[in-house]
């Protein structure tokens, strides 16, 4: 058995880092950026230099989005539909624009915490 210390979960804990992330802080150090642009991650941080463009985070922030828009929009539009009177004409507009402003809010968190969370499990290159 060696005596080096194996890394655990516990220097790099998700509940804190998950926070700072979705201010589009670094989860390592609080201090930096995370994105560099909308959705392009930061080569690395600034203060502390801890690389976020290891991540692969591929379409799985955009499922996480389209799930939850899915879980938020269709309940909405029911209860809209049986307490108002809305012509379907109005809804056509209304919903499709509502989803298009909620996906727009929700996918750089959404990103942010899919690298997080590799990050914080030492997963794809974040060892």
């Amino acid at each position: 058995m060696s005596d080096t210390p194996q890394p655990s979960d516990l220097d790099r804990p998700l509940r804190p880092a998950l926070a700072l992330a979705l201010r589009g802080r670094c989860p390592a150090c609080g201090e930096g950026r995370m994105f560099k642009s909308f959705l392009k991650p930061s080569p690395s941080c600034e203060h502390c230099g801890a690389g976020w463009d290891l991540s692969r985070a591929d379409d799985f922030p955009a499922y996480i989005v389209i799930l939850l828009l899915g879980h938020i929009l269709v309940p909405l539009m029911i209860e809209v539909n049986r307490a108002l009177a809305i012509p379907l004409g109005v809804q056509a507009a209304l919903w499709p624009c509502l989803a298009v402003i909620l996906a727009l809010l929700l996918i750089q968190p959404a990103k942010a915490m899919v690298i997080t969370f590799q990050w914080s499990r030492r997963m794809d290159g974040f060892a």
